[in-house]
């Protein structure tokens, strides 16, 4: 599939750049330039999520010998270009001499076009201090933005010298509101040291390394941006098992419709869910698979619902179910959805259900029935719901949608990679395991989706997941794993394009409604 890339380790990308790149000034040059301007305008997008760029904005860039702070000095000349008043402070590990040629030249090319808004600091011992007072007193100012250059994937443990001093220095400093790790922070890689640059965003450059993704590192690493620089227009040979998901999975949702076409051309999903007491699960997952593209939806909901869900989406079409005692759905409405099955073309069951065990049995049972593709999520994920329905539909399209908790209470064991394929395998299913970073797996290869942030740990961000994933399998030939990385990497790019435009705080779960037209 398109819109996927290889995760390698960081011996495996320095070969690839290698094998690309070679030792070319003429292709290494452009390639840090792109490096560098795709980093500028990244760190501003992202540092949206916490305010504008204002003023007298501050910027501090550690800049070592590599070719890590050459990308930093090539990503603040473009943010200079942008911030007409924002001034910088440069701190390096090294003499001049000591930079590589293309960081040298990056330098250069940096200082004549901005140096009256540029102040740098080379590092000396004096008086006991490791960096020498100035630049240490330089460290512990207070700064918008970090960008820390200091060391790339080649970095051998521990950090060393003046790197481990000011990388010190720099994590202690609590005046510092936005910290951006290029390609990866100084102190991971391969073999990570105690000491580390702390960043919120780590952006990795043209290829993501398997320390980003570890989870030791994830307090270390913040939040993931992909950098894609055309490493992998030439195909990567190797039996890679871990991918990264880009942007382009979701080619296919931007392509024209058929003009010939009609509602049912684009299927119609089956949403069995909701109780009394969680109505606005269900509302929330059908909300999203109105906007899935999906030709219709119909909500199978608890009858008290039924008539207030109409005014609340009257593009889909609502059948009331009896209800238990409690207000789950009970056994005897079974027939409602049996007598339709045949109009559907796919089935979410799970989002505000309950866990009564007369709605388990039902939901048992008519998973088990309907062939048709088929998304579980929250309630439904209960072993004796999940393994009855994978037993009696063997090869059938099914996803699941655990959270880490739930992922553990069908598995019986913590979620990690192995895991999660193991997992995958034994029962035949697609999962989506819910987290910081989602994973995605068939039981052969797990797919990282870095899309998304913090602005979605609320209640209901998972229902809108569901919704949108059921609107995409119920289209017209569409599969489990296909659908299930567009709709985590949809779901992902709308939440962040939510905190871009409106904060990570002051918004609620379904304001992401609005944004998933211009994820895509």
């Amino acid at each position: 599939m398109n819109g996927l890339h290889p995760i390698l380790t960081c011996g495996e990308a320095v070969s690839w750049e290698k094998e690309i790149l070679g030792d070319v000034e003429s292709l290494e040059w452009p390639a840090m330039q792109l490096a560098g301007e795709s980093l500028a305008e990244s760190v501003l997008d992202d540092f949206a999520e916490i305010g504008s760029i204002h003023d007298n904005t501050r910027l501090l860039l550690l800049v070592g010998k590599g070719h890590n702070g050459g990308d930093a000095l090539i990503a603040l000349r473009h943010l200079l270009r942008t911030m007409e008043n924002a001034s910088a402070v440069i701190a390096f590990s090294c003499g001049f001499e000591a930079l590589k040629l293309l960081s040298q030249r990056a330098f250069e090319e940096l200082w004549a076009e901005h140096g009256p808004r540029i102040e740098y600091q080379l590092p000396y011992r004096q008086n006991g201090s490791e960096v020498g007072e100035k630049m240490a007193q330089s460290l512990e100012l207070s700064y918008d933005i970090c960008l820390d250059g200091l060391v790339g994937m080649q970095f051998k443990p521990p950090l060393r010298g003046y790197a481990a001093a000011m990388v010190s220095l720099v994590n202690d400093n609590p005046s510092i509101k936005f910290r951006a790790a290029i390609d990866l922070p100084s102190g991971i890689g391969d073999k990570s040291g105690d000491l580390s640059f702390r960043a919120d965003f780590t952006y990795s450059t043209g290829i993501v390394k398997y320390p980003l993704i570890e989870p030791e590192n994830a307090d270390v690493v913040g939040r993931i941006r992909y950098l894609d620089l055309g490493f992998f227009s030439r195909e990567y040979e190797s039996t890679q098992d871990e991918f990264v998901i880009t942007k382009d999975i979701l080619e296919p949702l931007r392509q024209l419709r058929p003009a010939v076409s009609d509602k049912r051309s684009n299927g119609h999903l089956f949403i069995l869910s909701g109780s009394r007491t969680m109505p606005g699960a269900v509302l929330m997952s059908v909300q999203a698979a109105l906007k899935s593209g999906v030709g219709l939806v119909t909500g199978f909901v608890p009858e008290s619902l039924a008539v207030y869900f109409a005014t609340q989406a009257p593009e889909a079409m609502w059948v009331p179910w009896p209800e238990t005692p409690n207000g789950s759905l009970a056994l005897e409405g079974r027939h409602l959805l049996l007598s339709r099955v045949d109009r559907s073309t796919g089935l979410l069951i799970g989002p505000g259900l309950g866990q009564e065990e007369e709605t388990l049995a039902l939901v048992a049972d008519l998973a088990s029935l309907v062939s048709r593709p088929l998304v579980l999520d929250a309630d439904a994920l209960m072993p004796e719901v999940v393994e009855v329905v994978a037993e009696k539909r063997k090869g059938a399209e099914i996803v699941c949608t655990p959270h880490v908790g739930e992922f553990k209470r069908l598995s019986g064991e913590p979620a990690s990679t192995e895991a999660l394929k193991r997992y995958c395998n034994q029962w035949g299913v697609v999962t989506c395991l819910k987290g910081p970073i989602t994973r995605v797996s068939d039981g052969a290869v797990v797919y990282h989706n870095v899309f998304g942030g913090p602005v979605l740990a609320r209640g209901g961000s998972g229902d809108l997941l569901a919704g949108l994933l059921g609107g995409l399998m119920a289209r017209r030939e569409s599969k489990a794993l296909p659908s299930a990385l567009q709709a985590v990497a949809w779901h992902g790019r709308a939440a962040d394009k939510l905190a871009r435009d409106c904060g990570q705080v002051a918004v609620k779960t379904t304001d992401l409604l609005s944004h998933l037209p211009n994820a895509i």
